[in-house]
C-alpha cells in the first residue's frame, strides 16, 4: 500500500505546484495590464521640450505663435516661403520631439511655395499643458482657426499634413472642415490596430485610451487625398498605408517612398518632393 500512498502525494503535490504557477501567471499578467493601462500615454507620446532651433537657423521668415487652447496654450510657427505664396500647410508632426526637429520637411513645402503653420502639442515644446487624444484634436482646431478668422486665409488654400502620430488629428480635422486637400504620411489605421499587432494575447480594445481611428474617419474625408508610406517602415507597417488608402473614397493617390519610418522623406529626396508637388500643382496651379 505504501508506493500508491507516495503516487498520490506525488500527484497531489505536482497539482499544487501547477495550481501556484498559473495563480503566479495570472497575477503577473494582471500587474502588466495594470502598467500597460495606466503607462500608455508614455508608450505614445514622446515629448521634448528644448526648442534647440527654429526657422532663423535656415534665414527663413517666421513668426512665432501662442493659440489659446482652454485655458492652455499651443506654441506654433508660422513660416513664409519664398516669393508669392501659393498655399498654406498645416503641419501635425509625429509623436517625438517637437517642431524644432521639423526643419527638413517644413523646407520640402517652402520649396514647393506654400507657408507652413506646424505646431506643437498639449506638452511638447513650449506649448502648455500634456498630451492626450482630446488635447491634440483641439491644438489642430486652435491652428486651424488661426488661419481661418485670424490670417483669413480660405480653407481651399489650406492642406492638411499629418506624418504618423499627426494623422491622427489631421484625419479628425478633415472630418470637419474642408480643406484644399489631405495629406497623411506613415499613417496607423488606428492605436488599437497598432497595439494588436504590438502586444496580441493582451486585450487592448479595453486598454487604449486614445484611439486614434483613422482608418474609420478617413471614409469621411471629401476632396483630394495623398497617403504616402514606405514599404521599408519598420514601425508602422506598410499595409497600414494601403488600408487607409483602400478606405477612402476618390479622389486619391498613393505615393510610395523609400526608407525607414521617421527616415523616409529625407532618403526618398527627389522622389518624395515631385510626388507631393505632382499631388499639390494641380490644385495651385499659377495663373500667368
Amino acid at each position: 500500500m505504501t508506493e500508491p500512498l507516495k503516487t498520490d502525494s506525488f500527484i497531489r503535490r505536482a497539482k499544487a505546484m501547477l495550481l501556484n504557477l498559473l495563480l503566479i501567471l495570472a497575477v503577473a499578467y494582471g500587474a502588466l495590464v495594470v502598467l500597460l493601462y495606466f503607462a500608455q500615454n508614455r508608450l505614445l507620446y514622446f515629448p521634448a521640450r528644448q526648442i534647440y532651433q527654429t526657422p532663423s537657423a535656415k534665414g527663413w521668415s517666421f513668426e512665432d505663435l501662442r493659440l489659446s487652447v482652454g485655458e492652455e496654450t499651443t506654441a506654433a510657427w508660422y513660416v513664409h516661403t519664398e516669393g508669392p505664396r501659393r498655399g498654406v500647410v498645416l503641419f501635425s508632426h509625429g509623436n517625438a520631439g517637437n517642431i524644432a526637429d521639423r526643419l527638413e520637411s517644413i523646407g520640402v513645402f517652402r520649396d514647393l511655395g506654400l507657408d507652413v503653420l506646424i505646431y506643437d502639442y498639449g506638452g511638447y515644446g513650449e506649448s502648455s499643458g500634456k498630451p492626450s487624444e482630446p488635447r491634440l484634436y483641439e491644438d489642430i482646431r486652435a491652428a486651424w482657426r488661426y488661419l481661418i478668422e485670424e490670417r483669413k486665409i480660405a480653407p481651399g488654400e489650406i492642406v492638411l499634413f499629418g506624418r504618423s502620430l499627426g494623422a491622427g488629428p489631421t484625419c479628425q480635422l478633415a472630418t470637419e472642415v474642408q480643406p484644399a486637400a489631405v495629406i497623411i504620411e506613415s499613417a496607423f489605421r488606428s492605436v488599437p490596430a497598432m497595439a494588436r499587432e504590438l502586444y496580441p494575447w493582451l486585450p487592448v480594445r479595453l486598454l487604449v485610451r486614445s484611439r486614434f481611428d483613422n482608418e474609420l474617419k478617413i471614409k469621411e474625408i471629401r476632396g483630394p487625398l495623398l497617403v504616402v508610406h514606405s514599404p521599408d517602415d519598420s514601425i508602422i507597417p506598410y499595409s497600414h498605408g494601403e488600408r487607409l488608402f483602400e478606405l477612402a473614397p476618390s479622389p486619391k493617390s498613393f505615393l510610395e517612398i523609400r526608407g525607414d519610418h521617421n527616415e523616409g522623406f529625407w532618403e526618398s529626396g527627389e522622389l518624395y518632393a515631385r510626388g507631393l508637388e505632382s499631388f499639390l500643382d494641380p490644385l495651385f496651379r499659377s495663373e500667368d
